[in-house]
Order: C-alpha cells, then structure tokens, then sequence
C-alpha cells in the first residue's frame, strides 16, 4: 500500500443536520495505521460564521474496544427507545477493567 506525503490514507465526510463528520485513516511515520474522528459544526457569532470542531484520535490497539462500546451503547439507545423505559435519574455506568482509574491525566502543556 502506498501512502502519501501527508499519511492521508482514507477520508469518509458524513453531514448530519448541522453538523459533519470526518472519519480520516492516517499513516504514522511507521506505516501504522490511525483514525481520527472530526466533528464540525456550524456555529453563529457576531454576524460571523464559525466552525467549532472536536477531534479524537483513535490508534490500532484501542480500535475493537471502542468498536464494542460504540456498538453496546448504540444497542442500548436502541433498545431503550423501543420500551421508553428509562429516566435520566436511573443512568448508570457499566465499567469493564480498563475502567478510566487506569488513566493518569495529561493536558496540552504536557505534550
């Protein structure tokens, strides 16, 4: 596979209402594959028109987790919507082992 000066492999746009979606395949120097998620929306101030955008990096080792949890709680909105049988003051949290405790926090400074 060939991979481009900028490591752009792959690139999928999904708009939805107000905002869109950008779902990028990237190539570190190494040749191992990453996805980062954009999300752009359309937002007003002053008479301008800005975008406020959120980006999330998702590397090789975290891809079937956070697929499994993607899936698991959009298997649960489904299935909540299909009863109706939940209450915002019921919300609970199901932790598997890689619960966030094992995180230390970092902020851009440290970088």
């Amino acid at each position: 596979m060939e991979y481009d000066k900028n490591d752009e492999v792959y690139s999928k746009v999904v708009r939805a209402g107000k905002r869109t979606y950008f779902f990028d395949v990237k190539a570190t120097k190494g040749r191992d594959l990453y996805i980062t998620m954009t999300e752009s929306k359309k937002t007003f101030s002053d008479g301008k028109e800005y975008y406020q955008k959120h980006k999330i990096f998702l590397y090789k080792e975290d891809f079937e987790k956070f697929a499994d949890g993607l899936s698991d709680v959009v298997n649960k909105i489904k299935e909540l919507n299909a009863t109706g049988d939940y209450k915002t003051e019921d919300y609970r949290t199901e932790k598997d082992d890689s619960s966030v405790e094992n995180y230390s926090e970092v902020s851009f400074e440290d970088l």
